[in-house]
């Protein structure tokens, strides 16, 4: 195992424990208001400090993660389970009409900044965690379409292939059987890549407010609420923005660790 996709690895397994830790406990309760004690830099009672309501912050991190990873899963979950039939479709029709119809509706929706058109899906649409996935999913769509088609046109022109061909078998069972195994690779790279973005993604949505809403804690919000407090709290910007950093760096390193791992030509090149 290469150090990359070990230390991406324990990021992510890191990160997975906390959410699914925070079910069932927590330092303390994560909507649970101490004045008294607002703003507390870190201490053995409070590990990463108070906010300006008093909120045990480590306990807001850990919940958070439960919302960030329940985001970015289901939104990845609707790039892929839409992104890869149309990609496998387009390979399958290549020159026709499905083809040039599927990839001018990605290059449409690549032609528009994602992350804009996710703020103007969540504005008209109304705020809220629902709302974020389904902003964030349609811009994974296009992004599993190109990479599956990618993947899939060499294929087409395979041995392989070709005999299935031969033995009667469709367009759409060949695509199952045979194109999809051969392109699980690039896809569980391109999941764990998305998967980094769509955190970030709803990150960006919960700072301006159209992510998940209180009391929901979300690492967004968090950065949001530390904005006019930075001089005289830093922490409370410092440790959503670290979670944030490190859980995409994480997660990049994963997709890399897995990238090598999985590619049977980087495997010939280092042995």
């Amino acid at each position: 195992m290469s150090r990359t996709l070990f230390l991406g690895g324990a990021v992510s397994a890191l990160l997975v424990l906390a959410a699914l830790v925070s079910f069932v406990w927590t330092p303390f309760d994560h909507t649970a208001m101490d004045i008294p004690a607002k703003l507390q830099t870190p201490n053995a009672v409070h590990w990463f400090g108070t906010d300006h309501f008093g909120r045990d912050m480590f306990s807001m991190i850990m919940v958070g993660a439960r919302t960030s990873i329940a985001v970015a899963v289901v939104a990845v979950g609707i790039g892929i389970g839409l992104g890869v039939p149309l990609g496998l479709w387009a390979a399958a029709r290549q020159g026709g009409w499905v083809d040039e119809v599927i990839m001018r509706g990605n290059d449409l929706i690549f032609a528009f900044p994602s992350l804009v058109i996710a703020i103007l899906i969540t504005a008209i649409f109304g705020a809220g965690a629902i709302n974020a996935i389904i902003a964030i999913g349609i811009f994974n769509i296009p992004v599993f379409a190109r990479v599956t088609r990618g993947g899939a046109l060499p294929l087409w022109a395979r041995e392989f292939i070709m005999a299935a061909r031969v033995a009667g078998k469709g367009p759409a069972r060949i695509s199952l059987e045979h194109i999809l195994p051969n392109i699980a690779n690039l896809l569980i790279v391109q999941a764990t890549i998305q998967f980094s973005l769509g955190i970030l993604a709803e990150a960006a949505l919960s700072y301006v407010g159209l992510g998940a809403q209180p009391p929901t804690p979300s690492w967004g919000r968090m950065l949001a609420d530390a904005q006019t407090l930075v001089s005289i709290a830093p922490h409370m910007a410092l440790v959503p923005g670290f979670a944030i950093i490190v859980t995409v760096l994480g997660l990049n390193l994963l997709g890399d660790g897995l990238r090598d791992a999985l590619d049977p030509r980087l495997r010939v090149a280092r042995a």
